[in-house]
């Protein structure tokens, strides 16, 4: 989803040692936690890679999550059983290195996770974000997302508007 000069793929045995996007607790969890999440299976994470250097170049995490019925307005209710939680797609962590900041990348990580989430044969009916602070919280403001009432930092939106979204 990203253009040139970034590919996004699965997160392998990349060597995440130098990457920095100047939160210590990303950056924390990226060079250190994220391997073992992803081997719990409790996580799955991809990155970008610029692709002349290989350098990693931002990177976030897929897994699955859910929405309280009573988080939603008025007007998704409307369209949908009323179950106590409907399932969802968390966006746990998303960060970019700090040599890559003011291309976009951001943006296109968040694209390719929508994409994922969408194109997925898993039932969702959200992306969810939990958000690390409020520069956070006005990006995903940005991208379209709603704050959850009672929990500041955790946003959604529905799929099906990113999916019109994608497909143009």
């Amino acid at each position: 989803m990203t253009a040139a000069p970034f590919r996004v793929k699965r997160l392998e045995k990349e060597d995440r040692a130098s990457f920095e996007c100047g939160k210590d607790e990303l950056d924390r969890y990226f060079r250190k936690q994220i391997g073992q999440d992803i081997r719990r299976q409790v996580t799955t994470g991809f990155i970008a890679l610029h692709e002349t250097t290989g350098t990693i170049a931002g990177f976030y995490t897929l897994s699955a999550t859910h929405v309280p019925f009573t988080d939603l307005n008025d007007d998704w209710r409307r369209k949908l059983p009323a179950y106590s939680t409907l399932p969802a797609v968390l966006v746990g962590r998303l960060a970019v290195d700090r040599r890559f900041r003011r291309r976009s990348l951001g943006s296109a990580l968040l694209a390719d996770a929508a994409m994922r989430a969408v194109q997925s044969d898993i039932a969702a009916r959200f992306l969810v974000v939990d958000a690390l602070d409020e520069d956070a919280v006005l990006f995903y403001q940005h991208h379209g997302f709603r704050r959850v009432p009672g929990n500041e930092n955790r946003l959604f939106i529905p799929l099906s508007l990113l999916e019109k979204l994608i497909s143009g």
